[in-house]
């Protein structure tokens, strides 16, 4: 038990690496070797991927659902890809932010092309997760509380000196290098991404957006280590089904030191997380192939490689993405969208005051928790 904590008082969180603490244990040495073996094999695949952004665009909305309802921010994945990209302002406030989450996802990656991750970007992340302004607290934390007891089981940090001097250990340790003090740049990134990922939720150094902002450091990470190419990886899917692991996880970190506990929780995520998401894109890979060859064989007027690409990347499909895909007129472009309706790829929906094209066999494989493709003309 850390003697020091007291849930009711501001934690004065210890800096990393944790003092007196092997990171890197036996059980954790070899949780790692699986989880980069399936992540490298998850970044393969991708790369191998004639146009990742077709299948990503969908995958990463899928994280930014899964890390949203962590927070009990519930929208559904049809609402979602009705408004990706059109009349966003029209959208309930869970779905607006469910759709923030991807674009500062996105405003993460843009930004690490020129610098680190530092305490500036997780700023930037946080305040585009949120719409509105964000910078490191200069007021308290919301405490942690037992939602059964309403008993106060955590309480972050105070003071903005002070939670800026944390983070910018955080950093520190982000970016260590080999034979720096303490030897934290001689451990493997996994390791230090879930180290990271504890020290960042329990400084807690926004008003709100913690969890988010967190999560999709966890992906930034990764690109920056050179882990992934695409952040791609479905973590969030694997905390929220197990969610109330993640926060005992978290907790016991504190409480307890119990490192190991939490960086195997980590790592077996990473590890089912890159198995899972390896398996989903094969299963979308094998989608668009037989909706390639569905429409060949019925209408090779109508087949074009474009024409694919676009009703893949839009599962809800609208006139105006197949005309600036295709560099063709609305007219044709509606034409043509109806043609794939009369072969029963696509489904036309009223929504509003437009028509959407939806693509229930795309949608049908991102929803489902299993990866088997279904055929065409059925």
């Amino acid at each position: 038990m850390n003697a020091s904590f007291d849930p009711q008082s501001p934690y004065d969180l210890p800096p990393l690496p944790p003092h007196s603490v092997i990171l890197e244990t036996l059980p954790v040495l070899k949780a790692c070797v699986e989880a980069r073996a399936a992540l490298a094999a998850l970044n393969e695949a991708v790369a191998r991927l004639p146009n990742p952004d077709v299948l990503l665009s969908s995958l990463v909305l899928l994280e930014a659902k899964a890390s949203s309802e962590v927070e009990n921010i519930v929208t559904t994945t049809d609402r979602l890809f009705q408004f990706d990209g059109q009349h966003e302002d029209k959208a309930d406030s869970a779905t607006k932010e469910t759709l923030r989450y991807r674009l500062a996802l996105f405003e993460g990656l843009n930004m690490l092309k020129t610098r680190p991750l530092t305490t500036t970007l997780a700023e930037a992340v946080c305040t585009h997760t949120k719409g509105v302004e964000m910078t490191v607290r200069k007021v308290s934390g919301t405490a942690l509380v037992n939602d059964r007891t309403q008993q106060t089981i955590y309480t972050p940090p105070e003071g903005e000196a002070n939670l800026r001097e944390k983070l910018a250990n955080w950093e520190r340790f982000c970016h260590a290098q080999p034979g720096d003090a303490q030897h934290a740049g001689n451990l493997d990134p996994l390791v230090r991404m879930a180290a990271l990922h504890y020290q960042f939720e329990a400084i807690h150094p926004f008003t709100d957006g913690n969890g988010r902002t967190g999560r999709i450091l966890n992906l930034l990470f990764l690109v920056e280590q050179g882990l992934l190419a695409h952040p791609v990886l479905f973590l969030s899917r694997y905390i929220l089904a197990n969610r109330s692991a993640y926060y005992a996880a978290l907790l016991a970190v504190t409480r307890e030191q119990a490192w190991e506990h939490w960086l195997l929780y980590m790592l077996e995520g990473v590890r089912e997380t890159s198995r899972w998401t390896y398996q989903k894109i094969k299963a979308l890979e094998q989608q668009m192939g037989l909706a390639t060859d569905y429409l060949r064989s019925k209408s090779p007027r109508l087949y074009s490689y474009e024409l694919v690409q676009v009703v893949f990347q839009r599962p809800y499909c609208r006139i105006s993405d197949v005309a600036g895909a295709l560099q063709v007129q609305r007219q044709a472009a509606s034409r043509y969208l109806k043609e794939m309706c009369a072969l029963k790829i696509l489904r036309e929906v009223e929504f509003g005051r437009e028509k959407l094209f939806v693509h229930p066999h795309l949608m049908a494989l991102l929803a489902s928790e299993v990866h088997e493709p279904s055929p065409y003309g059925e």
